[in-house]
């Protein structure tokens, strides 16, 4: 597996894989993992590359002794997967293929396709590349897509194991607290945002940052929540939720919905400006100005649902292009998440992020 882990660690490493498009994510990503896995990508007879299935293709398919073992799904990183798991289900389904996947190169959704229930429960198991430990990693590739487990079905049987046993559930109930420690100990306005559109689905009404805010900040916030989470065991009961300081800091002491601003200054040079948009069109536009040859980093910068920016406009909100290059910006975002996000393309190419400042102004009635 050393081999293995040695690939999986390079990737990591490596900054330019959210910026592949999807011929190199396969190229470059794809196939050397399968590799390492044991197949070999020059034989059509192990693995069979854009599959016909009826009128339709699947992108690879791992194959022993011409049956199909297992179906690959490969998507660009900024793509929806969610919007493609029935359409890779519904060929494994047709085909009988046991066991599929559903990749950007980064994110690894495995299913066991011929369960019943909705797409999503099929899942069995997700990798996601930069958030787990190479080691954990390496071990659950070689499980379920080492070329010895597919055809022995030894893969089948691991998927079916940790699709039903206890220790899943056991793991989703000591993680959750894990991820509600990172979401709210890592600032990010998609907390903020996420909050306002359930208290939209619920009530009608959809309230503004500020509020949202004022509530994330406040030390008696209170949950009801159906257990402990760390301790399933113990009995229904209300339980006090306090959000930790740095969320309330980064909410409180920098919140910049309902200013306007004026202009913004890197590295003590200072740019006047109209809107806050003009702030990110701004800031790339210097970093383009000074690193042209690496200014494509960018494209690593993407959202939950969608990339920040892309060379495939259709794919945001609202975009515009970034003068003299292919690339495209989404400028459909709040003032919190273009200061933010003004400070990660600064770091992407080495800078403090307090070589960035601006001059803004709140709004009279939000004073």
């Amino acid at each position: 597996m050393s081999g293995l882990l040695e690939l999986i660690s390079e990737i990591q490493a490596d900054k330019r894989i959210p910026a592949l498009d999807e011929a190199s994510t396969k190229q470059g990503v794809i196939l050397p993992l399968l590799y390492e896995l044991g197949w070999n990508p020059f034989k059509v007879e192990e693995i069979h590359p854009e599959y016909t299935v009826g009128t339709k293709k699947v992108d690879y398919s791992l194959r022993f002794e011409n049956r199909n073992k297992a179906f690959i799904e490969v998507k660009k990183i900024g793509t929806d997967l969610e919007k493609h798991q029935e359409q890779l289900l519904s060929y494994s389904f047709q085909e009988g293929v046991r066991l599929a996947i559903l990749t950007n190169g980064v994110t690894w959704w495995f299913y066991l396709p011929i369960h019943e229930g909705s797409w999503e429960r099929r899942k069995f198991y997700t990798i996601e590349i930069y958030d787990q430990a190479a080691e954990e990693i390496a071990q659950k590739f070689e499980e379920f897509l080492g070329k010895e487990n597919v055809i022995s079905g030894k893969a089948i049987v691991n998927a079916e194991s940790v699709y039903a046993s206890k220790q899943k559930r056991d793991i989703i109930r000591s993680t959750i607290p894990k991820a509600w420690n990172k979401l709210v100990t890592e600032p990010d306005e998609d907390l903020i945002e996420l909050v306002a559109e359930m208290t939209e689905r619920l009530s009608g009404y959809k309230p503004d940052h500020p509020t949202v805010a004022a509530f994330l900040s406040d030390d008696s916030v209170v949950s009801n929540t159906p257990y402990d989470l760390m301790t399933p065991q113990t009995p229904p009961q209300k339980r006090s939720v306090r959000i930790p300081k740095t969320i309330k800091e980064a909410i409180g002491s920098e919140n910049y919905a309902n200013t306007s601003v004026d202009s913004f200054a890197f590295q003590g040079t200072r740019y006047e400006v109209k809107y806050w948009k003009d702030v990110l069109i701004g800031v790339s536009q210097i970093m383009l100005d000074k690193h042209r040859d690496q200014f494509s980093q960018v494209l690593s910068l993407v959202g939950r649902k969608r990339p920040y920016f892309t060379r495939e406009p259709n794919e945001l909100r609202v975009a515009e292009r970034i003068d003299e290059t292919d690339i495209f910006v989404e400028i459909n975002v709040s003032a919190n998440r273009i200061v933010k996000l003004s400070r990660q393309i600064v770091a992407l190419f080495g800078y403090s992020t307090e070589d960035l400042s601006f001059d803004f102004k709140r709004r009279k009635n939000d004073a």
